[in-house]
């Protein structure tokens, strides 16, 4: 596989329309821009997380380990959000332009205005510690879908989880409580709704394989079945439905499974992905200590 280096951008043109081992076909240039360069943004963090785009396509995300907050804006600036983010680690945006971020430093769910004002949602489940809220998703409801896998943090006093599964959990608008929708899965890592909320995906990142559920009218799920064979920390869709897995660079499967390209990146993880900027074209890549953008044709879900 070859990647051209020139002046700070990866061009991916050649790569993205090589034939990769295992993969007979690669159909990227229907959703990547031509020319398209991945660009390495900066590299000032420890491990970034968590990308989501406002209405107007600022894309904030998270660096765990520094417990904090930053916003990529629209001009390409980099402006630290908020500090003391409660290890945020997973992020979404709610109706009213709210951040609501997993934060994991108590375990909890919090909602952040576009102020910094902190307003915890859930605490617990009837009693008990949750594992790790990891990565979420709200749907046109307001219900916020969440994972809760446990990895243990240095910055815990426990060392066991109080929750035996690592379960999938909803929590409806304006709930105290949320309802597990499904227990099945290893390690339940990523997670994202398709652009009508009708499926939800998620990543069984240990489990090596990605699901497929349809969301039934009062938030639970039916339907489990296997959408890939192959896990994901962090997942994104687009427009047409195509569903990118975050890992080992960004691999693409249109909606009936087929893998259609693949994004190599150079570091040895990206976490998470999302689409961003004004026109919502701009694929944006958290992966260690650096981020990362890629100009698309395609675009990605406009939920609100």
């Amino acid at each position: 596989m070859r990647i051209f280096i020139l002046g700070g951008l990866l061009f991916l043109g050649s790569v993205l329309n090589a034939q990769q081992p295992g993969t007979p076909f690669f159909d990227s240039l229907r959703i990547i821009a031509k020319n398209a360069a991945l660009v390495k943004v900066s590299t000032q963090f420890s491990f970034t997380e968590g990308p989501v785009a406002d209405r107007s396509g600022n894309i904030y995300f998270t660096d765990q380990p520094n417990n904090k907050i930053w916003r990529y804006n629209l001009d390409g600036t980099l402006t630290e959000f908020k500090s003391a983010s409660g290890r945020a680690n997973g992020l979404d945006m709610d109706a009213r332009g709210n951040i609501v971020a997993c934060a994991d430093e108590h375990n909890e769910l919090w909602s952040i205005t576009p102020a910094g004002k902190v307003t915890t949602l859930l605490t617990d489940v009837q009693g008990k510690k949750l594992n790790g809220p990891n990565d979420l998703w709200i749907d046109q409801k307001g219900g916020i879908y969440f994972t809760d896998p446990y990895y243990q943090r240095k910055y815990w006093t426990r060392t066991a989880p109080e929750i035996e599964a690592q379960k999938v959990y909803y929590l409806p608008k304006g709930a105290r409580q949320p309802i597990v929708v499904t227990d099945e899965l290893v390690k339940p890592n990523g997670i994202v709704g398709s652009g009508n909320g009708a499926l939800l995906y998620v990543a069984d990142i240990k489990g090596d394989k990605t699901y497929r559920f349809s969301v039934n009218k009062d938030g639970t799920l039916s339907g489990k079945t296997v959408f890939v064979p192959r896990g994901a920390d962090g997942i994104t869709v687009d427009e047409k439905g195509n569903l990118y897995l975050s890992g080992n660079g960004i691999t693409v499967f249109d909606p009936g499974g087929r893998q259609i390209a693949y994004i190599p990146v150079p570091e040895r993880w990206t976490a998470n992905v999302c689409f961003g900027g004004k026109n919502r074209d701009l694929l944006f890549m958290t992966a260690g200590t650096s981020i990362y953008t890629l100009r698309m044709r395609v675009k990605g879900v406009k939920k609100f």
